[in-house]
């Protein structure tokens, strides 16, 4: 795909795909948007405010609708259950786009990624610094299929989802750690990862929670008790000066472009195979 030697196929041609937003979103929605175009199909994007899922209609009628006119539905909820009810309740594939539990399509592109840079393998210490969020569920469930060596760091209440951390375990497929110390997780680390520290902002514990997450800031002192060629890594958007310094953001180690540039090239696998398998 990222060769563009599938895109002759043209696997969407003369075909639509329905994208579901409850969420903003830039690169999730452009990357899908010019994947769909590039091959062949036309994107239908649909805002909450438009369709008034779970509110003016049911979810599950939507699905039903879309799978009369869609070959595909891409979905960013805010709950993972709409997602589940989704794919549930349509007879086309549902591809989920990002909830508040996983985030799929942005950990593959990220294990893309570092397989293009030699560094996807059992013996590449990967530690994800920061919020126990989708991502770090995302990079557990990967945990479950590649063989890895994963490290998450994160405050005490603040960890994974404690289902998929115990099947991450039990499948042991990876050597899976979950530690409560950056300065600790990080050294000898070939790859770090953080995250957004917490989606939802404006409450009242904002401060007490920025508070508890401020030593979990992956900035230039951090990443010195890593290795010296350690990559970075974001999923994008960040918040510079929370999660993660612009120094260390902007500087040569960071590798979130090459995450973003790959969600594209990722997505459109994802689709096609779905369509191939059909």
């Amino acid at each position: 795909m990222k060769a563009g030697e599938m895109d002759a196929q043209r696997m969407l041609a003369n075909k639509a795909v329905a994208l579901i937003f409850e969420k903003e979103s830039l690169r999730t929605r452009v990357s899908f948007e010019v994947g769909i175009a590039q091959l062949g199909g036309h994107p239908i994007f649909l805002e909450q405010e438009t369709i008034g899922m779970a509110t003016r209609e049911s979810v599950h009628d939507i699905a039903q609708v879309l799978s009369q006119y869609a070959v595909l539905i891409v979905a960013r909820t805010f709950k993972h259950q709409t997602c589940i009810q989704l794919g549930e309740s349509a007879s086309i594939p549902v591809i989920n786009a990002m909830t508040d539990v996983l985030h799929p399509c942005q950990v593959l592109a990220d294990a893309l990624t570092l397989q293009e840079m030699g560094k996807f393998s059992p013996e590449t210490k990967i530690v994800f610094v920061g919020d126990g969020n989708n991502m770090a569920n995302s990079w557990l469930e990967m945990a479950q299929k590649f063989p890895l060596d994963l490290t998450v760091c994160c405050p005490a209440g603040y960890e994974p989802h404690p289902e998929i951390l115990e099947q991450a375990r039990s499948s042991r497929v990876s050597n899976v750690r979950v530690v409560q110390d950056p300065n600790v997780a990080v050294q000898g680390a070939d790859v770090v990862y953080t995250d957004v520290w917490f989606q939802v902002r404006g409450g009242p514990d904002d401060t007490r929670r920025l508070n508890i997450f401020r030593h979990y800031q992956v900035n230039k002192q951090l990443m010195s008790r890593a290795n010296r060629d350690c990559l970075v890594m974001h999923r994008l958007p960040a918040n510079r000066g929370e999660e993660i310094s612009s120094e260390v953001l902007d500087g040569k180690q960071s590798i979130a472009l090459f995450q973003a540039q790959n969600r594209l090239h990722v997505q459109k696998g994802i689709m096609s195979y779905l369509l191939a398998s059909r």
